[in-house]
């Protein structure tokens, strides 16, 4: 892949949260602000909010790696669609506390009799809760329930809620959150990145995988990767993964808004045109990659017959054997062809050299499309490993 090409140890557009390739912009500085004061409070609710891709977990995961786990346990619950009791299930069993055979009420004294004890050894409680717009109020007011607890005048439980715009929208509006809504101490919504910070993300996240100077993205480029994805991360990963494959495809080393343009309307199944630059020696030099035939079997059906269309067998260009072409060069012309016979031949030619050109971009344009549905292939993958590793982590 497109690793190898430009020299990458590592993937830097991986869709995946990673906090080794944690970006600060702005409005991530002041997430991280009001994370901070809610660690500093130890009580309470944090609520960060942002659209699809805004970068939340990656916040939150990256925050987890700076705390001091002596003195604080952390503990996070990637939702679905969960009611009250299923999140005092889910909180217990996201500590570690066996729950088995246990009713609701001595679910709720274990956690409590958990708590406690984590206090008594001096270390706080901290539950991160993913994808609140998936709970039910139910279940927001079993967190509330659980905010409860306290030994003294401390606070046992301290609680941080990351979701969408809906999720704000519903903690703002609804009659039946009022507590809740006075027990939150901090909110604050994730925008996407300025402009000015798209040219620093890809740069910071290339730099983590070992990028050495290859490739160089022009101006322009870095202006259509703006208004294609407005500055969401996820967004600009996802179209990165593709630039760069193309890039790498055609033997890039500058990637321009051309390149971009032409990848966007390729991701949107739309035709395009892109003229790779040309090489030193005056041609366009193209390396077409290898699909490894253990890659494409082990991925989706759509993946192996789209492989399927590429593999094809070689048209060779074929002279005619009893034809004989005879040029006539005079001094001060171009050179013109003797015979009508010796026309007809070179037309003919002409037009499966044509042909030919016509089936190599075909064929070009099919491997490219092979790469792509590899590429979310292995991103689907990945995401699904993640999420099996999270549920692990979670029982």
């Amino acid at each position: 892949m497109y690793d190898q090409f430009y020299g990458f140890s590592g993937r830097p557009f991986q869709l995946t949260p990673d906090p080794h390739y944690y970006f600060e912009s702005l409005t991530h500085r002041k997430a991280l602000s009001y994370l901070g004061y809610g660690l500093a409070q130890g009580e309470g609710f944090i609520v960060i909010t942002g659209e699809v891709g805004a970068g939340k977990s990656t916040l939150v995961t990256h925050l987890m790696q700076t705390i001091d786990k002596a003195r604080l346990t952390a503990a996070t619950i990637v939702t679905s669609q969960l009611d009250g009791n299923d999140m005092v299930q889910m909180t217990a069993e996201s500590y570690g506390i066996d729950t088995r055979g246990l009713d609701k009420a001595s679910t709720l004294k274990a956690i409590e009799n958990f708590l406690h004890a984590e206090a008594r050894a001096g270390r706080r409680c901290l539950l991160v809760v993913d994808e609140a717009q998936n709970l039910a109020v139910d279940a927001l007011e079993e967190l509330r329930m659980l905010s409860n607890f306290q030994l003294g005048s401390s606070a046992l439980l301290q609680i941080f809620l990351l979701g969408q715009p809906e999720f704000r929208d519903l903690v703002q509006s609804s009659p039946s959150l009022e507590q809740l809504r006075q027990r939150i101490i901090a909110t604050h919504h994730l925008d996407a990145m300025d402009d000015d910070e798209v040219e620093p993300y890809i740069m910071h996240r290339m730099q983590r995988a070992g990028w050495s100077g290859r490739p160089q993205l022009t101006e322009d480029a870095y202006e259509a990767i703006f208004e294609e994805t407005g500055g969401v991360p996820r967004k600009i990963n996802a179209l990165m993964n593709r630039v760069l494959l193309m890039g790498a495809v055609e033997q890039l080393v500058t990637l321009d808004g051309g390149l971009v343009t032409a990848v966007i309307a390729d991701m949107a199944g739309k035709p395009f045109e892109y003229e790779a630059p040309l090489s030193a020696h005056g041609e366009v030099s193209v390396a077409l990659p290898v699909v490894e035939e253990a890659v494409v079997e082990a991925a989706e059906p759509e993946i192996a017959a789209a492989a399927e269309d590429v593999v094809a067998e070689d048209d060779v260009l074929e002279l005619p054997s009893a034809s004989v072409i005879t040029l006539s060069v005079p001094a001060s012309a171009e050179p013109v062809v003797s015979t009508a016979a010796d026309a007809e031949t070179m037309n003919a030619l002409h037009a499966r050299v044509e042909r030919l050109e016509a089936r190599v971009s075909q064929q070009d344009a099919d491997l490219r499309r092979v790469l792509a549905l590899v590429i979310d292939w292995v991103e689907k993958d990945n995401q699904s490993l993640a999420g099996e590793i999270r549920n692990i982590r979670a029982a």
